[in-house]
């Protein structure tokens, strides 16, 4: 059974009275273990995809869509677990790394772990969770960055110290929004290999969206989206689309 499975999902956005359609019938799974690239140009429905895998958003009533985690659909979970789904089973990169300028670089992976913990719990545990954090900042090289802040990193330093956040709650899947896509070639590169020790060294399941057949290369398997449906996959054999509009 796939960690991850989405089947037909349709994502209709409304702009005023136009209604704008960005996923139509799209399809996957997800192994536990693999690594897989969703590849798309811009505006091909590839962000969309992670935001629903990741539960920040959910598919259009119908068409028998759905998204399963260890067999069990996201919609039939309560609000309580679908937070502890987005807190814990996932972790989230983002292309603009989104940390707090304001905390150091050791409490913005910290803050992960406080998410829906009680004051007690939180302030019980707080010594083995930020000596977890700060394994985290030294497996990612930055080990001598802990009290500096967000302003003072360069953008692939931002992003390994996203990276740390992400997989502080040791989360069963990590979800990438274009992490390389705000970096030079050679930075972005560091980055992707920085994902592959990670891989290597703990099996971590990766879903990676990049509009960069060159990151795509280095997934164990690549999804290409255009028009919001799948249209490929990594050895180039066509995948109907199914539940898409004729």
């Amino acid at each position: 059974m796939p960690i991850l499975a989405a089947h037909n999902l349709f994502k209709t956005y409304q702009l005023g009275k136009t209604h704008v359609p960005v996923l139509r019938g799209v399809s996957l799974s997800i192994e536990e273990g693999e690594r897989v690239a969703i590849l798309g140009r811009s505006g091909s429905g590839k962000s969309t995809l992670l935001h629903l895998l990741a539960g920040l958003d959910t598919p259009d009533a119908g068409h028998d869509s759905h998204i399963a985690f260890d067999g069990r659909t996201l919609a039939s979970r309560s609000g309580r677990e679908l937070d502890d789904y987005r807190t814990r089973s996932v972790g989230l990169v983002f292309q603009f790394y989104h940390l707090f300028p304001e905390l150091p670089v050791l409490e913005n992976v910290l803050i992960a772990s406080m998410i829906g913990k009680s004051r007690i719990a939180w302030t019980t545990s707080r010594q083995a969770l930020r000596s977890r954090a700060t394994a985290l900042l030294e497996q990612v090289g930055l080990g001598h960055r802990l009290h500096h802040r967000p302003v003072e990193l360069s953008g692939g330093e931002r992003q390994r110290v996203a990276i740390a956040r992400a997989l502080m709650n040791e989360p069963r899947i990590l979800l990438a929004d274009e992490p390389t896509g705000n970096l030079d070639r050679q930075t972005g590169s560091s980055i992707l290999d920085l994902l592959d020790g990670v891989q290597a060294q703990t099996k971590q399941t990766m879903v990676i969206v990049t509009h960069d057949p060159a990151t795509a290369a280095r997934a164990d398997r690549t999804v290409r989206l255009a028009d919001g449906i799948v249209v490929e996959s990594l050895d180039s054999t066509p995948t109907s689309p199914t539940g898409s509009h004729g």
